[in-house]
């Protein structure tokens, strides 16, 4: 039987109405008690296997991305997921649990690819997915949203508020930071990464890290294959955040922060200043790098000019690479570089 617990206090997860710990406000995740088979090919990286929590997976083909080498460096290109992200890997199990489980209704808090990913999967499952949004939100991605037939609702106010009127909109809240079968989902990247490496590590892993569900899910996944024996030491796992929402950086540096009160950097999927696990995800980094507006349009540009298009926030881990250049480094390409222009 699969376990969720309270990644604060322990305490076992009672329904899948409990969002979060209803002793000490905490997040939930989830077990992992088996270990991770190499040799098994059938159904990777989403089958019953390794989510045992789920028998059938509402799948758009998501997963096995490349990983491509140019020059010196390994790019994992997530950005060809099939909602452009890589949230679509924490999505398509969500979801699918979700579907199972009965839910018809589903709210989430995201004007980005969180949202797109959650209404493709929505949309592909037969689930009504209500998305809530900035009353400011604008561009390709709440197109996106549109187009998969998810009902847009636009809210005044923080991004604290629209996430509280998805939380208490009456639909079931399938929040992408706060439901633990997201999170689980991307540990498949950090599979990915080792399988394409012939079962070899990279010394270093670049991300960027907004709420952090990337972070945790990546690490959950290196941890899952060290604890099975797959590997034999953790990659370093590097943080990148942006001047402006660098959260994760401050604390893990020591160093003062303060939000601004809107968020302006050209990263726009990197919003988070006040996530709400920033604990872990302090303790999942090995380094934490921050980079400019200034550095990261001039890594979009060459990325670009290498073939690869992706979104500004994706940038960020070319420009941090370029500040901290080490060897033998893989940097994960998050989001499409479509959806921005």
């Amino acid at each position: 039987m699969v376990k969720e617990v309270c990644m604060k206090c322990r305490k076992e997860r009672e329904s899948i109405y409990e969002i979060k710990c209803n002793k000490c406000g905490g997040p939930f995740e989830i077990l992992i008690d088996f270990e991770f088979d190499k040799n098994s090919e059938r159904g990777f990286p989403y089958s019953e296997k390794i989510f045992p929590y789920i028998k059938h997976f509402i799948s758009l083909g998501e997963g096995r991305t490349p990983l491509i080498k140019k020059g010196n460096i390994w790019f994992k290109l997530d950005f060809l997921n099939p909602s452009g992200s890589y949230k679509d890997r924490g999505a398509v199990t969500l979801v699918s649990y979700l579907a199972e489980k009965g839910v018809k209704q589903i709210s989430e808090d995201s004007s980005g690819n969180a949202g797109s990913a959650i209404a493709a999967y929505s949309a592909a499952a037969g689930i009504e997915a209500y998305i809530f949004v900035p009353e400011t939100a604008k561009g390709g991605k709440l197109k996106q949203i549109e187009s998969y037939g998810a009902h847009v609702v636009r809210v005044r106010g923080s991004r604290e508020d629209v996430a509280k009127a998805a939380e208490n909109s009456g639909y079931y809240y399938a929040s992408h930071v706060l439901q633990p079968q997201f999170r689980d989902g991307i540990r498949t990247l950090a599979y990915e990464i080792v399988k394409d490496l012939d079962w070899k590590i990279p010394n270093y892993v670049f991300i960027p890290v907004s709420a952090g569900t990337l972070l945790l899910g990546v690490y959950k996944g290196f941890k899952h294959l060290l604890d099975s024996g797959v590997i034999s030491e953790m990659p370093k796992i590097v943080a990148v955040q942006t001047e402006q929402v660098m959260p994760l950086c401050a604390k893990f540096k020591k160093i003062s922060y303060t939000p601004p009160d809107q968020v302006t950097s050209i990263a726009d999927a990197l919003v988070s200043t006040r996530p709400f696990l920033l604990d872990y995800m302090v303790k999942a980094s090995s380094e934490c790098i921050v980079v400019s507006d200034n550095e990261i349009v001039e890594a979009w540009k060459e990325l670009a000019k290498m073939g690869l298009l992706v979104e500004y926030s994706s940038a960020t881990v070319f420009a941090a690479y370029k500040k901290y250049s080490v060897n033998d480094a893989v940097l994960v390409l998050t989001g499409s570089g479509l959806k921005v222009l």
